[in-house]
């Protein structure tokens, strides 16, 4: 027993090249590199605001991602997924190939195409979270942790999570540590879990 923690007392004091070391999980916020013209990012990264449209710092990566984004304030919004392609001072998003999102008015669009819409009941107001879940195929709808079963597909490449905003929209934005997918039965939200 003393000869194994001998060992790897010796490795770790000689730093043996063998070892690799782990990567640190990126802390994913709203990118200040990938954003429109007259987009204001505050809060660390988290809120949005102005005009336009901005992008995640990191893709997603993984077989299912998931993220949340609460209404500070309505306006004109929208929520979902990009590609860097997209024209992020364009708004509303959705016109094009290279975005696929829900907008304020509860229609989900891609390339200009409506793709699916929330029930009329369900749109979301100030103070709610819409969460997204996206798995290199199909993006889903969550609104305050509830399934909209608002399926919606058709963007392809490596995509990120996008928001964007105008006519006074601020919009919040949860990522956690990095992206992965909603629990089975998933009632809590990340925006209870963190302060703002």
């Amino acid at each position: 027993m003393a000869g194994l923690f001998s060992c790897c007392f010796d490795c770790c004091e000689r730093g043996s090249s063998g070892h690799v070391a782990l990567k640190e999980m990126p802390t994913v916020q709203l990118d200040t590199n990938h954003m429109g013209t007259d987009v204001v990012i505050v809060k660390s990264g988290r809120r949005i605001c102005g005009t336009g449209a901005c992008l995640a710092t990191a893709p997603l990566h993984q077989n299912k991602s998931y993220f949340e984004f609460k209404i500070q304030s309505t306006g004109v919004w929208g929520v979902g997924v990009a590609t860097k392609k997209a024209n992020l001072n364009q708004v509303p998003m959705g016109r094009d190939a290279h975005s696929l999102v829900l907008r304020q008015d509860g229609t989900v669009y891609h390339n200009n195409e409506e793709k699916n819409r929330l029930p009329a009941n369900s749109l979301p107001q100030e103070g709610d979270v819409v969460g997204v879940s996206y798995d290199h195929v199909e993006m889903n709808l969550y609104l305050n942790g509830k399934n909209m079963n608002c399926p919606a597909s058709g963007i392809r490449g490596t995509v990120f999570p996008v928001v964007y905003v105008d006519d006074s929209a601020i919009l919040d934005c949860q990522f956690s540590d990095f992206y992965h997918s909603p629990p089975q039965g998933y009632q809590k939200i990340l925006f209870e879990q963190q302060i703002f």
